[in-house]
């Protein structure tokens, strides 16, 4: 009768395995922190180079840790992310893109 004992862990939002997950949460948190700054610096016109860089690095990490997701949790915090990366990257590329103003 051991399974009467376990908590059943499928009715959280962030329900987990109950196993580290290392590699999976870095990712998770560069993304969100990527996409953070994606989407706050998107919202000023001169930043559009950090911008669009920040976010295509954020949806290209956000990518592949949703690859390799194990967990409710990671795959709602990678989705945060990647929506805020893609939209500091759209407006960045809106802005200028990724090269205006390096290359002329």
């Amino acid at each position: 009768m051991a399974q009467a004992m376990r908590r059943d862990p499928g009715h959280s939002l962030f329900a987990t395995d109950g196993k580290p997950h290392p590699l999976q949460d870095t990712l998770v948190g560069v993304t969100l922190v990527l996409g953070a700054l994606a989407f706050i610096s998107a919202q000023f016109h001169n930043l559009h180079l950090l911008s669009s860089w920040a976010g295509l690095v954020g949806i290209l990490t956000g990518g592949y840790g949703q690859f390799i997701s194990a967990t409710t949790r990671e795959r709602f915090l990678l989705i945060i992310g990647l929506g805020a990366s893609a939209i500091g990257f759209y407006l960045g590329m809106a802005h200028g893109g990724l090269f205006t103003g390096v290359i002329n």
